[in-house]
């Protein structure tokens, strides 16, 4: 718990990283550079999206963006590092296949005069970096499990989780964060917390998984009432297998995401909540800063920069749902 409140202050609104929808002012300066993106993968339309997003933004405010998709290949994402470092890039924004892998990369990346922003996925603290933004896994959660008790009042919550994959660290911020949130909002409003995890399933991140998972718990658990998910793919495909073994009275709960498929759902009032992890806004702060720091705007920026939280429910999807974005 203390962890977590130290990871909520440390938030960085992105608010704050001039995210407006025309360009600063500082972008019409005539010093321009080459900005490279490395993405894990873009197999997935989360990746695909961030990808998307920082290609459009660099190109709005005038710079050259080199883009590469590792395939999911540790070394094919090395490569790409070295690739666009002999290519000129000043600023590197990567989204890292794995956290120890990429460390020698990126650190000589770092050496040669590159500035590196790391989006989404973790990356070693061995590694030299300037940032890393993502959501806020800890603050979304709260918003998430505060909305979860509202929803809920003192009823015990006896829930079936659904994980992305064993020992990722992201995903155990997932959970932590908005069962933290739930006990925490339980403690303030009853005097005591009663949440229970009846089992857990492993989804790979995706539809299918989160299917294949949810059929397996619906066999072993005959009592839950909510479903949480480190994200919103593995609960869509949850919930058809809900939908399919005709349960009622199952509260959906996503860790983060965001996806358009699940605000649809959460408009129509078919999926409870989700908290806000925008592929695009993580980019273009990525984008934003990075400009900034490279041009010596910004100094002594914190390893962790956070996009502000926000748990999206029926009462507050419109502000977020847009059924023609990539994600």
């Amino acid at each position: 718990m203390n962890q977590h409140k130290r990871n909520f202050g440390r938030i960085v609104v992105a608010a704050t990283l001039a995210l407006a929808t025309s360009a600063p002012a500082w972008a019409d300066a005539p010093a321009k550079f080459k900005i490279g993106v490395s993405m894990k993968t873009i197999s997935a339309p989360y990746f695909a999206a961030q990808m998307e997003a920082v290609k459009a933004r660099g190109k709005e405010l005038g710079y050259e963006v080199i883009s590469t998709d590792g395939q999911g290949k540790l070394q094919k994402q090395i490569s790409d590092v070295e690739d666009l470092v002999t290519r000129g890039v000043k600023l590197l924004i990567i989204n890292p296949a794995d956290p120890e892998g990429m460390v020698n990369a990126v650190n000589t990346a770092t050496a040669r005069g590159v500035k590196v922003i790391v989006i989404d996925s973790a990356l070693s603290p061995k590694a030299n970096y300037v940032t890393q933004v993502t959501s806020s896994n800890s603050a979304n959660g709260a918003l998430v499990g505060n909305w979860v008790i509202d929803q809920t009042g003192s009823k015990p919550l006896k829930i079936a989780l659904i994980s992305g994959e064993k020992g990722n660290p992201v995903g155990q911020d997932r959970r932590m964060g908005v069962m933290a949130g739930m006990m925490e909002a339980q403690l303030r409003k009853n005097g005591k917390a009663d949440v229970t995890v009846v089992g857990q399933g492993w989804g790979n991140w995706n539809d299918e998984g989160g299917l294949k998972a949810m059929e397996d718990l619906l066999v072993a658990n005959k009592d839950f009432n909510v479903v949480l998910s480190e994200n919103d793919s593995m609960l869509l495909g949850a919930r058809r297998a809900i939908e399919s073994a005709k349960r009622q009275g199952i509260l959906l709960v996503a860790a983060a995401d965001g996806q358009k498929e699940a605000l649809a759902l959460i408009k129509a009032g078919k999926y409870g909540v989700t908290g806000l992890n925008d592929p695009a806004l993580v980019a273009k702060t990525a984008v934003d800063l990075g400009i900034k720091v490279v041009r010596g705007e910004v100094k002594d920026v914190p390893k962790n920069t956070y996009t502000a939280p926000a748990a999206i429910t029926k009462e507050n999807v419109d502000k977020f749902y847009n059924p023609k974005s990539v994600f």
